[in-house]
């Protein structure tokens, strides 16, 4: 199973990423345990500066845009 974090505060791109993610793992059937993170000092601990960010088994695979489907199916194959 694949830890999934969706680090944002909340904004529309973040919302919009974290659909993105879900969409494609429901359709790819992956199993996944996606969290949405927005808390500041938790992302800021991931190093990043910009979001929306995806993190896939603790590691930063996407930062500071809205990832596109392709993109995801490619992550989590």
């Amino acid at each position: 199973m694949k830890n999934i974090k969706i680090l944002g505060t909340g904004c529309p791109k973040c919302k919009q990423t974290e659909a993105v993610v879900r969409q494609v793992a429901e359709e790819l059937g992956v199993e996944a345990q996606i969290e949405k993170v927005e808390d500041i000092v938790q992302i800021l601990a991931y190093n990043i500066l910009s979001t929306p960010a995806v993190v896939v088994d603790d590691k930063v695979v996407i930062k500071g845009r809205v990832p596109t489907p392709g993109e995801v199916k490619a992550i989590l194959n």
